[in-house]
Protein backbone atom coordinates (compact mmCIF):
# COMPACT_ATOMS: atom_id res chain seq x y z
CA UNK A 1 0.00 0.00 0.00
CA UNK A 2 2.80 2.12 0.67
CA UNK A 3 4.26 1.30 -2.69
CA UNK A 4 1.32 2.29 -4.34
CA UNK A 5 0.57 5.47 -2.75
CA UNK A 6 4.24 6.83 -3.64
CA UNK A 7 3.80 5.67 -6.77
CA UNK A 8 0.27 6.97 -7.62
CA UNK A 9 1.84 10.30 -6.19
CA UNK A 10 4.96 10.62 -8.42
CA UNK A 11 2.99 9.72 -11.50
CA UNK A 12 1.40 12.66 -11.05
CA UNK A 13 4.41 14.55 -11.38
CA UNK A 14 5.23 15.49 -8.58
CA UNK A 15 7.06 14.35 -4.91
CA UNK A 16 6.04 12.85 -1.92
CA UNK A 17 4.77 15.70 0.25
CA UNK A 18 5.23 15.03 4.34
CA UNK A 19 0.99 15.45 4.47
CA UNK A 20 0.88 12.02 2.06
CA UNK A 21 3.92 10.34 3.49
CA UNK A 22 2.34 11.16 7.12
CA UNK A 23 -0.91 9.43 5.93
CA UNK A 24 0.86 6.62 4.52
CA UNK A 25 3.01 6.23 7.61
CA UNK A 26 -0.03 5.78 10.02
CA UNK A 27 -2.78 4.46 8.29
CA UNK A 28 -1.26 2.11 5.63
CA UNK A 29 0.09 -1.17 5.81
CA UNK A 30 3.77 -2.87 4.56
CA UNK A 31 6.91 -2.80 6.76
CA UNK A 32 7.39 0.04 8.87
CA UNK A 33 10.94 1.15 8.02
CA UNK A 34 9.84 2.01 4.73
CA UNK A 35 7.33 4.10 6.17
CA UNK A 36 9.74 6.01 7.86
CA UNK A 37 11.93 6.16 4.98
CA UNK A 38 8.93 7.31 2.82
CA UNK A 39 8.25 10.12 5.48
CA UNK A 40 11.90 11.33 6.11
CA UNK A 41 12.54 11.19 2.18
CA UNK A 42 9.30 13.61 1.62
CA UNK A 43 10.58 15.43 4.58
CA UNK A 44 14.03 16.16 3.06
CA UNK A 45 12.16 16.90 -0.84
CA UNK A 46 9.65 19.60 0.51
CA UNK A 47 12.49 20.80 2.47
CA UNK A 48 14.75 21.67 -0.81
CA UNK A 49 11.53 23.24 -2.30
CA UNK A 50 10.48 25.93 0.21
CA UNK A 51 7.49 24.08 0.90
CA UNK A 52 6.60 25.86 4.25
CA UNK A 53 3.47 24.44 4.36
CA UNK A 54 4.96 20.55 5.34
CA UNK A 55 7.93 22.59 7.58
CA UNK A 56 4.66 24.15 9.73
CA UNK A 57 3.51 20.53 10.06
CA UNK A 58 7.53 19.48 11.10
CA UNK A 59 7.11 22.29 13.82
CA UNK A 60 3.36 21.26 15.29
CA UNK A 61 4.28 17.60 15.87
CA UNK A 62 8.38 19.05 17.40
CA UNK A 63 6.31 21.48 19.50
CA UNK A 64 4.22 18.53 20.60
CA UNK A 65 6.76 16.41 21.35
CA UNK A 66 8.66 18.62 23.70
CA UNK A 67 5.59 19.69 25.88
CA UNK A 68 4.94 15.81 26.00
CA UNK A 69 8.38 15.74 27.45
CA UNK A 70 8.05 18.58 29.75
CA UNK A 71 4.80 16.94 31.22
CA UNK A 72 6.98 13.87 31.65
CA UNK A 73 9.92 15.18 33.25
CA UNK A 74 7.39 17.33 35.61
CA UNK A 75 5.31 13.95 36.47
CA UNK A 76 8.90 12.01 37.17
CA UNK A 77 10.39 14.49 39.77
CA UNK A 78 6.93 15.13 41.26
CA UNK A 79 6.50 11.19 41.64
CA UNK A 80 10.09 11.41 43.45
CA UNK A 81 8.45 13.22 46.73
CA UNK A 82 6.53 10.48 48.06
CA UNK A 83 4.73 12.81 50.06
CA UNK A 84 1.00 11.64 49.18
CA UNK A 85 -1.12 10.40 52.07
CA UNK A 86 -4.05 9.57 50.85
CA UNK A 87 -5.36 8.90 46.97
CA UNK A 88 -8.56 9.38 45.46
CA UNK A 89 -7.71 9.28 41.73
CA UNK A 90 -10.11 6.22 41.00
CA UNK A 91 -8.49 5.58 37.30
CA UNK A 92 -8.74 9.31 36.36
CA UNK A 93 -5.23 9.87 34.97
CA UNK A 94 -5.66 6.39 33.06
CA UNK A 95 -8.91 7.89 31.45
CA UNK A 96 -7.16 11.58 31.04
CA UNK A 97 -4.05 9.75 28.97
CA UNK A 98 -6.76 7.80 27.05
CA UNK A 99 -8.72 10.30 26.06
CA UNK A 100 -5.20 12.77 25.48
CA UNK A 101 -3.72 10.03 22.97
CA UNK A 102 -6.92 9.19 21.09
CA UNK A 103 -7.65 13.24 20.75
CA UNK A 104 -4.17 13.59 19.33
CA UNK A 105 -4.32 10.49 16.61
CA UNK A 106 -7.86 11.28 15.52
CA UNK A 107 -6.10 14.90 14.88
CA UNK A 108 -3.43 14.35 13.33
CA UNK A 109 -4.73 11.80 11.31
CA UNK A 110 -7.85 13.58 9.92
CA UNK A 111 -5.25 16.62 9.42
CA UNK A 112 -3.09 14.37 7.06
CA UNK A 113 -5.98 14.20 4.85
CA UNK A 114 -7.75 17.57 2.70
CA UNK A 115 -11.14 16.62 4.32
CA UNK A 116 -12.01 19.61 6.65
CA UNK A 117 -9.10 21.38 5.76
CA UNK A 118 -9.66 25.61 5.74
CA UNK A 119 -7.50 27.76 4.18
CA UNK A 120 -5.34 29.97 4.83
CA UNK A 121 -3.16 27.90 7.08
CA UNK A 122 -1.29 30.88 8.03
CA UNK A 123 -3.55 32.09 9.53
CA UNK A 124 -4.71 29.22 11.96
CA UNK A 125 -1.20 28.26 12.41
CA UNK A 126 -0.54 31.30 14.17
CA UNK A 127 -3.67 31.49 16.08
CA UNK A 128 -2.64 27.52 17.16
CA UNK A 129 0.60 29.02 18.07
CA UNK A 130 -0.92 32.11 20.33
CA UNK A 131 -3.16 29.45 22.34
CA UNK A 132 -0.61 26.90 22.36
CA UNK A 133 2.09 29.82 24.42
CA UNK A 134 -0.72 31.34 26.27
CA UNK A 135 -1.77 27.70 27.45
CA UNK A 136 1.66 27.15 28.17
CA UNK A 137 2.14 30.08 30.35
CA UNK A 138 -1.24 29.19 32.28
CA UNK A 139 -0.39 25.63 33.15
CA UNK A 140 3.67 26.83 34.32
CA UNK A 141 1.83 29.53 36.16
CA UNK A 142 -0.73 27.41 38.03
CA UNK A 143 2.10 24.70 38.75
CA UNK A 144 4.06 27.41 39.84
CA UNK A 145 1.38 28.80 42.70
CA UNK A 146 0.44 24.73 43.72
CA UNK A 147 4.60 24.50 44.44
CA UNK A 148 4.31 21.38 46.62
CA UNK A 149 0.41 20.62 46.36
CA UNK A 150 0.91 19.89 42.88
CA UNK A 151 0.42 15.91 41.97
CA UNK A 152 -0.58 14.36 38.90
CA UNK A 153 -3.07 12.10 40.27
CA UNK A 154 -6.03 13.09 42.76
CA UNK A 155 -4.64 13.42 46.28
CA UNK A 156 -3.56 14.64 49.37
CA UNK A 157 -0.09 15.16 50.96
CA UNK A 158 0.84 15.82 54.54
CA UNK A 159 0.33 19.27 55.15
CA UNK A 160 -2.14 19.93 52.73
CA UNK A 161 -4.14 23.08 51.99
CA UNK A 162 -6.48 24.83 49.73
CA UNK A 163 -5.45 27.27 47.29
CA UNK A 164 -7.14 30.37 46.60
CA UNK A 165 -4.65 32.53 45.17
CA UNK A 166 -3.21 33.53 41.46
CA UNK A 167 -5.36 31.98 38.91
CA UNK A 168 -7.36 30.43 41.88
CA UNK A 169 -8.94 32.65 42.85
CA UNK A 170 -11.43 32.65 39.87
CA UNK A 171 -10.95 29.12 38.45
CA UNK A 172 -10.32 26.20 40.28
CA UNK A 173 -8.36 23.80 37.66
CA UNK A 174 -5.96 26.44 36.22
CA UNK A 175 -3.96 23.73 34.90
CA UNK A 176 -5.89 21.79 32.79
CA UNK A 177 -7.19 25.35 31.40
CA UNK A 178 -4.16 25.56 30.40
CA UNK A 179 -3.34 21.90 29.13
CA UNK A 180 -6.84 22.25 27.13
CA UNK A 181 -5.74 25.04 25.61
CA UNK A 182 -2.67 23.67 24.31
CA UNK A 183 -4.35 20.72 22.51
CA UNK A 184 -6.53 23.02 20.99
CA UNK A 185 -4.04 25.04 19.65
CA UNK A 186 -2.15 22.16 18.39
CA UNK A 187 -5.41 21.10 16.74
CA UNK A 188 -6.61 24.24 15.35
CA UNK A 189 -2.78 25.16 13.60
CA UNK A 190 -3.34 21.90 11.52
CA UNK A 191 -5.82 24.42 10.31
CA UNK A 192 -8.87 21.41 9.75
CA UNK A 193 -12.23 22.12 11.73
CA UNK A 194 -12.54 18.42 11.98
CA UNK A 195 -8.96 18.09 13.55
CA UNK A 196 -9.90 21.18 16.25
CA UNK A 197 -13.55 18.67 16.97
CA UNK A 198 -11.80 15.19 17.17
CA UNK A 199 -9.00 16.75 19.77
CA UNK A 200 -11.42 18.42 21.65
CA UNK A 201 -14.33 15.74 22.18
CA UNK A 202 -12.08 12.92 23.76
CA UNK A 203 -10.09 15.33 25.52
CA UNK A 204 -12.71 17.24 27.43
CA UNK A 205 -14.18 13.75 28.20
CA UNK A 206 -11.21 13.12 30.14
CA UNK A 207 -11.09 16.06 31.68
CA UNK A 208 -14.62 16.44 32.75
CA UNK A 209 -13.78 13.06 34.00
CA UNK A 210 -11.15 13.84 36.19
CA UNK A 211 -13.16 17.27 37.32
CA UNK A 212 -15.47 15.14 38.58
CA UNK A 213 -13.67 12.67 40.48
CA UNK A 214 -10.78 15.67 41.46
CA UNK A 215 -13.88 17.77 43.35
CA UNK A 216 -15.48 14.88 44.80
CA UNK A 217 -12.24 14.03 46.48
CA UNK A 218 -11.38 17.58 47.52
CA UNK A 219 -14.98 18.03 49.41
CA UNK A 220 -14.56 14.96 51.30
CA UNK A 221 -10.67 16.37 52.17
CA UNK A 222 -11.66 19.88 52.74
CA UNK A 223 -15.71 19.77 53.56
CA UNK A 224 -17.34 22.88 53.70
CA UNK A 225 -14.47 24.79 52.72
CA UNK A 226 -14.13 23.47 49.42
CA UNK A 227 -18.36 23.82 48.93
CA UNK A 228 -17.93 27.90 49.38
CA UNK A 229 -14.92 27.51 47.17
CA UNK A 230 -16.67 26.42 44.73
CA UNK A 231 -19.26 28.80 44.78
CA UNK A 232 -16.95 31.33 44.50
CA UNK A 233 -15.59 30.30 41.38
CA UNK A 234 -16.02 28.60 37.93
CA UNK A 235 -14.16 25.16 36.91
CA UNK A 236 -12.17 26.14 34.01
CA UNK A 237 -13.21 29.84 32.34
CA UNK A 238 -13.87 32.78 34.68
CA UNK A 239 -17.89 34.20 34.92
CA UNK A 240 -18.49 31.09 32.37
CA UNK A 241 -18.30 27.31 33.40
Amino acid sequence: MVERAIRAHHAGGDDPGLWEAFGVAFGGSGVFNKKIKYAISGFKVQLKKGNIMDVKLVIIIVLSIVYGLFELIISLYQNRQKRIVKSGDRKSLWILTIGITLGYWLSFMIGATKIGRIQPWNLFFVMGMVFVFVGFIVRVTSILTLKRHFTYTVTTIANHELIEKGLYKWIRHPGYLGQLMIFVGIAASLSNWLSVLFMIIPVFVGYAYRIKVEEHFMIEQFGQNYVAFQKRTKKLIPRIY
